[in-house]
């Protein structure tokens, strides 16, 4: 019977592990689809059934406390770090649409959505009117 627990949890505490490894949700590493260098750590998070991002690290030394000049409104000279970039993302079969994507090196909004490509690997497209003139960056999920 105690071995039949042990399983059953075991099981149970897999299948748990696999569905959040399976989620658009945790942390990320953003890579700059021009340089391909690596620039910041993001957390994808839920709140209220949509998606949001806010950036945790800058990777870039000398950047950690950079503020974003280019942007306009509240954003305006704000610090990088602890800033909301996408904003109120909705589920859509298997993508996340219908919010906007910030770029704090410009300081420009673009319509986005993300999809999970595997386990480790978010793709996310940022775009001017229709979705095929825009940018695509993948990020790797942080372990």
């Amino acid at each position: 019977m105690r071995k039949i627990i042990l399983i059953t949890l075991t099981l149970l505490f897999s299948g748990a592990i696999s569905l959040q490894a399976q989620s658009i949700f945790g942390e990320w590493k953003t890579i700059d689809d021009e340089t391909g260098n690596e620039k910041s750590i993001v957390e994808v998070y839920q709140e209220n059934g949509k998606a949001y991002a806010v950036i945790k690290q800058l990777l870039k030394k000398g950047n950690e406390n950079k503020v974003c000049e280019n942007c306009k409104g509240t954003n305006k000279n704000k610090s990088i770090k602890g800033m909301v970039i996408i904003n109120g993302l909705s589920k859509d079969g298997s993508e996340w649409n219908g919010a906007k994507i910030l770029d704090p090196k410009t300081g420009k909004e673009y319509k986005c959505y993300i999809t999970l490509e595997d386990n480790n690997k978010l793709k996310v497209r940022g775009y001017i009117g229709f979705a095929l003139i825009g940018r695509t960056q993948y990020w790797t999920r942080v372990n």
